[in-house]
């Protein structure tokens, strides 16, 4: 049997040809299927928080949901200990709007600390710390660990942190997106106060 050499031209095109096809099958793809997935899950029933550890309970409280704010407007924020943008952004309008909403029992606030990383800074402990530091006296919550994921990132498909979710009067995600301005804040949870909730 005789074996024959192939070319060096053919070796040589082989290749090139396959990377453009590639490159051009690359370029037909539709914006659609290369994006990143949606985040938050806004007009969207509030799934169950999932928290075990809380601080700051109201008494013969071991943990709260959202089922437990039936008829109110809820404002969750999501931090971490250690986040600059938390600090910087998230707390400020937090307390801005607690204050604002002070004399309102329509209005419920929780803070619950969702970890993704930095797992033996953002403890438990410190999730309680700094909501002594910004003289919190809402629930206080801490979810997530190196072994287990956050489901209150899961189930409201959060993208990090400082992360605001506001629900409706019937349980409906309104907001659910990284940090929102104190005056928009304010803006949206007005509009949801005057919604007939019946």
């Amino acid at each position: 049997m005789m074996i024959t050499k192939q070319p060096t031209v053919i070796k040589v095109i082989t290749p090139l040809l396959l990377v453009t096809i590639a490159l051009v099958w690359l370029a037909t793809l539709s914006v659609a299927e290369v994006k990143k997935p949606t985040r938050g899950i806004v007009e969207k029933k509030a799934p169950a928080l999932g928290v075990d550890v809380w601080f700051n309970l109201p008494k013969a409280k071991k943990g709260i949901d959202v089922s437990d704010y039936k008829g109110k407007v809820v404002y969750l924020y999501a931090f971490q200990s250690w986040c600059p943008g938390c600090h910087k952004y998230g707390f400020p309008t937090l307390t801005h709007l607690i204050k604002h909403y002070g004399a309102n029992d329509q209005v419920a606030f929780i803070a619950v600390q969702t970890v993704f990383e930095g797992f033996t800074t953002n403890t438990a402990a410190k999730a309680k710390a700094t909501g002594e530091k910004y003289k919190l006296t809402i629930p206080i919550g801490h979810n997530g660990s190196k072994h287990k994921r956050s489901t209150i990132m899961h189930r409201y498909r959060t993208g990090g942190t400082p992360w605001t979710i506001i629900i409706d009067r019937k349980g409906i995600v309104r907001y659910n997106d990284f940090h929102i301005k104190p005056q928009d804040g304010v803006k949206l949870i007005d509009t949801l106060l005057k919604r007939n909730h019946k």
